[in-house]
């Protein structure tokens, strides 16, 4: 696999985690446990991904406030390989994130998001040899549309992780090559077309290929005029969900920026996004290429 080069424009948010029995229901009070705080942020948890990925060379434009936060989110990303392209916003804090995770695996999060939301179009650096840029909507929708707008002139392919879930113009979706959603995001972006089915919620969107996680289900492909590509979870004992959904965005690009097919770029992504679930923290639950390799390698014998 040739070595590629992906710009991540994105958040990065320092995660406060408590662990409870359940997550609180409106109104409700918890008693949590433990405390932990991790490096976060669906931007960063995705630079990571695909950076441990080993398939790629990984940048990631981030802004980050003049707070005690930022050396905690910037050390995780140079750690992980990946090159940061640093805005300083001075008159903010860094982002930060406040997450419950029930003993299902579950969780429930609220994003402070701070520094990010000063991300402004003019803050883009160069594409250089970029073959991909990954996005996410944590920062500002008019900074998400104006970089995504300059990738597609550059001959960037642009692969937007449309979540947290939010309604996008026309002429952003205009400019995604790859849209990567769960079924909640894409029942909003469709607007109820289609009702209950997936491969008309996808048409509707007028993209010409869209990812769909399923969660416990897997996830799947959908392609104008071609047949749809689904692959099956894998089974593991899970610990933490939090960022599962972005480990799966970062390898999947990742491993299209390296030049296999999307049925194999689907496998790694499923793969690692299951290894995630294993462990605490959505960057530290990352898996690395070793880890992922062995981990597919057990299943297929």
């Amino acid at each position: 696999m040739g070595n590629a080069n992906i710009l991540v424009a994105g958040s990065a948010n320092l995660d406060f985690v408590v662990r409870a029995a359940h997550v609180p229901a409106p109104g409700e009070t918890v008693l949590g446990r433990e405390l932990a705080v991790f490096p976060g942020g669906k931007g960063a948890n995705q630079a990571v991904a695909a950076a441990r990925a080993g398939a790629a060379d990984v940048r990631m434009l981030v802004a980050l406030g003049d707070d005690a936060f930022a050396a905690q989110l910037e050390a995780p990303l140079r750690d992980a390989g990946v090159d940061a392209s640093i805005v300083r916003i001075a008159a903010s804090a860094s982002g930060s994130a406040f997450i419950c995770i029930a003993d299902d695996g579950e969780n429930s999060i609220t994003v402070a998001p701070g520094a990010n939301m000063h991300l402004a179009p003019e803050h883009l650096p160069a594409f250089g040899a970029a073959s991909h840029l990954l996005m996410q909507l944590e920062i500002p929708l008019a900074s998400v549309h104006a970089y995504a707008q300059a990738a597609r002139a550059a001959g960037v392919k642009v692969v937007l992780n449309a979540a947290p879930a939010q309604v996008l113009p026309r002429g952003l979706l205009d400019n995604v090559d790859v849209l990567i959603v769960n079924e909640g995001e894409l029942a909003m972006l469709a607007g109820g077309h289609g009702g209950a089915d997936l491969s008309m919620q996808c048409k509707a969107l007028g993209v010409c290929c869209v990812v769909v996680t399923l969660g416990a289900r897997g996830a799947l492909v959908w392609r104008r005029d071609q047949p749809m590509i689904e692959h099956p979870a894998f089974a593991v004992d899970v610990v933490d969900t939090t960022g599962a959904g972005d480990v799966f965005c970062g390898v999947f690009t990742a491993e299209l920026a390296g030049g296999v097919t999307l049925e194999v770029a689907m496998r790694h992504a499923a793969a690692a996004s299951a290894l995630a679930c294993t462990k605490l923290g959505a960057q530290s639950g990352t898996p690395t290429r070793v880890e992922l390799d062995r981990f597919l390698a057990d299943r297929a014998q």
